[in-house]
């Protein structure tokens, strides 16, 4: 009998040990799945595309709708046409200087959003941008943690702590919900060994 308890005792923790590793590997890929990037289709179904009359703002909307992050790309779909990265200027004026800061006409265009900040697009056939076909794209800001040893603030308030919970909090609101489940997980679980 005692065997059977030692038996039943030793399947016991090895179920709380597949739990306690299902927990971790689970908490693992959440927080790494935030940095994960990903493609967008400009337009959607519609492409870049001239937008219909009615709808003037329909490339800028559309990009109002989404969140994008540095190292996310732009799939711009389209025929007879083509794609330019202009300045801010160029953007509002509808033409290119004749040096882009980027220019594609392959159809099948994916662009690299490689910074935070904004990007303006325009179409690089004539009467297109003047027709609607343009867009800006705000990149959010990166979330980077304090180094350790930097400057204080100029408002002369002390940085946030650094490592641990006060990182996690510090991240999005997401990671903030994923770090408190998976802590009450493992408090419960503990609790119950």
């Amino acid at each position: 009998m005692a065997t059977t308890c030692s038996s039943s005792s030793s399947s016991w923790s090895l179920t709380r040990v597949a739990v306690a590793a299902w927990l971790c590997a689970a908490v693992f890929s959440l927080h790494f799945s935030a940095a994960v990037s990903n493609e967008f289709s400009v337009g959607g179904d519609k492409g870049w595309v001239i937008p219909k009359e009615d709808n003037p703002q329909f490339y800028n909307d559309w990009a109002s709708q989404n969140r994008f992050k540095v190292d996310d790309t732009l799939k711009f779909e389209y025929r007879k046409d083509s794609v330019l990265e202009v300045s801010k200027e160029e953007y509002e004026k509808c033409r290119s200087s004749g040096h882009p800061i980027f220019f594609d006409n392959r159809e099948h265009t994916s662009f690299k959003l490689d910074r935070s900040g904004l990007f303006y697009f325009i179409s690089g056939v004539s009467g297109h941008c003047e027709r609607s076909q343009k867009m800006i794209v705000k990149v959010l800001e990166t979330e980077n943690p304090p180094q350790p040893g930097g400057n204080q603030p100029a408002d002369g308030n002390s940085p946030p702590a650094s490592g641990g919970a006060a990182a996690v909090l510090r991240g999005s609101p997401v990671r903030f919900v994923f770090f408190s489940v998976s802590l009450l997980g493992s408090t419960i679980f503990i609790n119950a060994m």
